[in-house]
């Protein structure tokens, strides 16, 4: 199982879309709960063997006047599948926000273990 604990998460927006974010993630027991100055996320995951995947939605806590644009005011639903070590994951993954579709990569690393 990955390693329950507080991690920062750092996200890359994929194939030319540009844009990106960090922040941090709390990653227990199957859920996910995390966020950053203007944005909340909380979703759920499953891991085996070094492997994970799991879904989540992001939504805005405080407006963003455009330091965000792709997600501010919206929804996103998230999927996401990646690996993991002892201290460190790592995800590539789907976030649909409003009609956009936005692959991304994110890297996670292990700040405080639970």
């Amino acid at each position: 199982m990955i390693r329950n604990g507080l991690y920062h998460i750092a996200i890359e927006f994929l194939d030319g879309v540009s844009g990106g974010n960090q922040g941090v993630m709390m990653v227990r027991d199957g859920q996910l709960r995390g966020g950053d100055s203007f944005f909340y996320a909380y979703g759920s995951y499953t891991a085996a063997d070094g492997k994970w995947k799991g879904e989540c939605t992001n939504e805005e806590h405080s407006p963003t006047y455009g330091e965000r644009p792709v997600w501010e005011r919206k929804v996103v639903t998230i999927g996401f599948s990646g690996s993991y070590t002892d201290t460190t994951a790592e995800t590539e993954g789907m976030a649909l926000a409003g009609k956009q579709s936005i692959r991304f990569r994110s890297r996670l690393r292990l700040l405080i273990p639970d």
